[in-house]
């Protein structure tokens, strides 16, 4: 039987379970496929070649994800829209494992059904929200948990606090690595209070973030790593100065220095998340 050409995606508005999104090709690259909702771009793919990555806070987490231990990789990934990163973990670590939580079910069939999404091997996708989902995962049973999740542009606060954190540091294997996608603009006191939180649960904890954003000039995307070993800080600060997205990493002495004050979040906290203004997504 001939071989079926997978289906080329189509372009539009499509509705979802929370919404709608929009469906946008790359003018630049025919491959490439953006998912924006409200405006704000969510996930960007190039179905011909996983490993391109155009959004620079994704770069920045492969990097750190290209500097773990050889080899294939069970991970958990919180927060899914097209999978970007999971394809790239699929694609440059074959036969890893992979758990995506995406609580829109809608979302996840527009993927499936759009953007080759069944392709990707050994990825397994479940409609919950990140703190269900991961509630349900074995005890030290993942290598890598990458948290990615946004409602909109903002971080959903359920998924920045120390109960969350401690249900995450029992997913990960004493090796294992935690990486979160925090936004924040001016002051940066968001983020600060973030890494207050992971740094309360983990022992060991850097930044990655350019350094227009982490001097609280622009609105933009900082990069959490934390685990419970020894990170790779001088190869990754290398890999991040020396990238196509030039990046600080900031840890030890200088990363206290930069949390110092900010107080831990926890469930049942009155807090507000930052918003981007409008003239970041133009």
């Amino acid at each position: 039987m001939a071989r079926r050409e997978p289906r080329e995606p189509m372009p539009g508005r499509y509705p979802v379970t929370f919404g709608e999104v929009d469906l946008l090709q790359d003018l630049d690259r025919s491959s490439g496929w953006v998912i924006s909702k409200d405006g704000v771009p969510q996930s960007y793919v190039d179905l011909d070649d996983p490993t391109y990555l155009d959004f620079e806070y994704v770069r920045l987490m492969a990097d750190v994800v290209d500097l773990l231990d050889e080899g294939p990789l069970d991970a958990v990934h919180v927060g899914g829209c097209a999978c970007t990163l999971p394809r790239y973990v699929a694609a440059t670590r074959p036969g890893s494992r992979q758990v995506v939580a995406e609580p829109d079910g809608g979302l996840v069939q527009l993927v499936r059904d759009q953007l080759r999404l069944k392709s990707v091997p050994r990825l397994k996708v479940k409609i919950l929200d990140g703190r269900a989902a991961t509630a349900e995962l074995a005890d030290a049973s993942a290598d890598l948990l990458v948290l990615d999740a946004f409602s909109g542009a903002t971080m959903p606060i359920e998924l920045a606090t120390t109960e969350y954190m401690g249900d995450v540091a029992r997913v990960l294997r004493p090796a294992g690595t935690l990486l979160v996608n925090v936004a924040d603009g001016k002051g940066l006191a968001f983020a600060r209070r973030v890494l207050a939180t992971v740094g309360g649960v983990f022992p060991r904890v850097a930044l990655l973030a350019e350094p227009g954003v982490l001097r609280g000039r622009r609105f933009g995307n900082l990069i959490v790593i934390a685990s419970r070993a020894a990170l790779p800080l001088p190869a990754l600060t290398r890999r991040a100065a020396g990238g196509l997205t030039q990046a600080r990493c900031v840890h030890g002495e200088d990363l206290v220095k930069f949390v110092a004050g900010a107080r831990p979040l926890n469930d049942g906290d009155a807090v507000v998340v930052p918003v981007p203004p409008p003239a970041v997504f133009g």
